[in-house]
């Protein structure tokens, strides 16, 4: 057993992120259930919500789970009562100071996980007494890190930094992939787009049928002004493109993103309007399978690649 094995109390190291729309309790129990761990995305989702994600995922599995709290949501406190007050006992956080709340849920007997895109924030994270951290790769979907910097490049990166067990993210679909970031020093990996097409996903179907369909080049990094997003490229994204043409203030860009697309995308699958947040590794992706079967595609692979890997050259 690796360091995230034994941290979490896990079969496999592999979690399985806690993305908005994507990650309710069904998800989370079902890759919790397969060996992995699952996390709810509570960043789409009022306390109430979660609450009720909390109690329905705690009835369907008996194996760790935790919740994804991205720290800049309006409702965090409320979010963090239920956290502790239903017994949680693993929290993912970001996009914040993981400062704020590391000590007041360590001391609540939660572990807590904090996801960063550099050896910047990998370090403050770190001294802010963290149990483990998730290094996130410019390849995510959703929202990423200013930096542009690549998996490949920052696993060795904060790896060598570091002393507290890594998690590596952004791009990673299949099990060669996980086989090479742990080789490149993370003690496991946290993989979004791939659970996202998954039977047990929240999603709307259409959306996750747009991530079957999606290529190499299909994504794009963009709305830096306001927090980078990988999206899809349909209307809604060309309408971003034309107003960067246009010469878009940031008030312009807050204008035409305007409230609940994301929603719109992914959970109500307007392809047209909505966001639909996704990573590059979509194009690795050509079927929608339950998440028992991606847990155990991602083992086979990993130990089918793990044989590939001559013992000399």
């Amino acid at each position: 057993m690796n360091r995230i094995n034994t941290l979490f109390q896990i079969k496999y190291p592999i979690i399985q992120g806690g993305m908005i729309w994507n990650s309710g309790w069904r998800l989370a129990s079902a890759v919790s259930n397969a060996g992995g761990l699952g996390l709810i995305g509570s960043g789409s989702m009022y306390p109430d919500v979660l609450a009720e994600h909390i109690s329905k995922c705690k009835k369907a599995t008996n194996k760790p789970f935790g919740v994804n709290v991205p720290l800049m949501y309006p409702a965090i406190e409320s979010h963090m009562e239920n956290i502790i007050r239903l017994g949680v006992k693993i929290v993912f956080t970001s996009a914040g100071s993981p400062k704020t709340w590391t000590e007041i849920l360590q001391k609540e007997g939660i572990q807590v996980v904090h996801v960063v895109s550099s050896v910047k924030f990998a370090l403050k994270s770190q001294e802010a007494g963290v149990d483990a951290v998730v290094a996130e790769g410019f390849e995510a979907g959703g929202h990423n890190g200013r930096e542009e910097t690549t998996t490949l490049s920052l696993i060795p990166d904060v790896a060598h930094h570091i002393d507290i067990p890594l998690l590596a993210a952004g791009g990673i679909t299949t099990g060669s992939q996980m086989l090479a970031a742990m080789i490149l020093g993370a003690d496991g990996v946290q993989i979004g787009t791939r659970f996202a097409a998954t039977h047990e996903a929240s999603s709307h179907d259409l959306f996750k049928e747009q991530i079957v369909l999606a290529k190499e080049g299909t994504t794009q990094l963009t709305l830096k002004e306001l927090a980078p997003v990988r999206l899809i490229k349909n209307e809604f994204w060309q309408k971003i493109q034309d107003a960067y043409q246009n010469g878009a203030t940031i008030e312009d860009l807050q204008a035409l993103l305007g409230r609940g697309r994301a929603k719109k995308g992914m959970f109500e699958g307007d392809l047209v309007e909505g966001e639909l947040e996704i990573g590059q590794g979509a194009a690795l992706i050509h079927e929608i399978k339950s998440a028992q079967q991606v847990v155990d595609d991602l083992i086979m692979e990993f130990n089918s690649a793990l044989k590939q890997i001559p013992a000399s050259f």
